[in-house]
This record gives C-alpha cells, sequence and structure tokens, in this order.
C-alpha cells in the first residue's frame, strides 16, 4: 500500500484504530521520518482520542485516554534492555498498545500483535503488515479489505 501524504497515512490509523479491541498490539517499524507516529495519530483518532500524540521518544510511554486507553511506547532507547520498563502492565492492561521500534523487543513481544511495516518510496510512504497470531490476522484483513 502507498500513501502521498500525512493525511491519507492518517486516514489508514484511523480505520484501524476504529476496529481495535482492548489488549491488541501494534508493532510500527521503520526508519526515523517513515511516519509511526503520524500513523500513530490516526490510530488514536479511531480510538476517539483528541489530544495532541506527541512522539514517546525520551518518555518512553504516553499514555491517553478515549474509547480505550492507548499505550504508546518508542522502545528504540531501551530496545537491548526490555526489563528495564514493566511491558506486561501495557501489553496485557485494558487498552490498545502501539510500539514504536517494537522489532528491538524480539523475544520479549506478545503471542499475538500485527507489525506495520514504514518505508520511504518515491510516491510517498509505503506501508506493509505482518501478523502474528489470530487477532492480528483479523485485524490485518480489516486494515486491508475492510
Amino acid at each position: 500500500m502507498y500513501f502521498q501524504n500525512e493525511e491519507k497515512l492518517i486516514a489508514l490509523g484511523k480505520k484501524l484504530g476504529e476496529s481495535l479491541e482492548a489488549k491488541d498490539v501494534i508493532i510500527l517499524t521503520g526508519d526515523l521520518g517513515a511516519g509511526k507516529t503520524t500513523l500513530t495519530k490516526g490510530i488514536a483518532q479511531g480510538l476517539g482520542i483528541h489530544q495532541m500524540i506527541k512522539s514517546p521518544t525520551y518518555t518512553i510511554v504516553r499514555q491517553y485516554e478515549g474509547r480505550l486507553p492507548l499505550y504508546h511506547l518508542d522502545v528504540y532507547r531501551i530496545g537491548d534492555d526490555p526489563d528495564s520498563i514493566d511491558l506486561d502492565d501495557f501489553l496485557f492492561g485494558d487498552g490498545v498498545t502501539v510500539i514504536e521500534w517494537g522489532e528491538l523487543l524480539g523475544e520479549s513481544l506478545p503471542d499475538d500483535y500485527l507489525e506495520i511495516i514504514l518505508a520511504h518510496s518515491e510516491e510517498g510512504r509505503e506501508v506493509s503488515t505482518h501478523a502474528v497470531g489470530t487477532r492480528a490476522q483479523l485485524l490485518e484483513e480489516a486494515l486491508h479489505h475492510g
């Protein structure tokens, strides 16, 4: 999937956010500036969150309240030491967890998550997905066909 601008990327996130349920985990993978936080803005809109979404790079975790709580994590700075924060509070909480740079967590990832890979392209942003687990497969299908 290709997205020419931020508005289209936000719309994709919003579509995803509208179908998310408690305990859903989204992993965002991509280089700096690929659109991870932009996509999260859309996910937040889909969850009915109207606060400004900011990158949690320096705070590690930001929490927002909407239809469901949104836990927005950036684990770039702790990638090789996932035990430095209690991931279980977020992964098994009553909200939705979006983790930027989540691929760095390796074996600490849950059994069910949807990975969204963002990359720069001549058309803007290229977005691909990788579902791990049954719930993630449902989300992936809804994103592509729903």
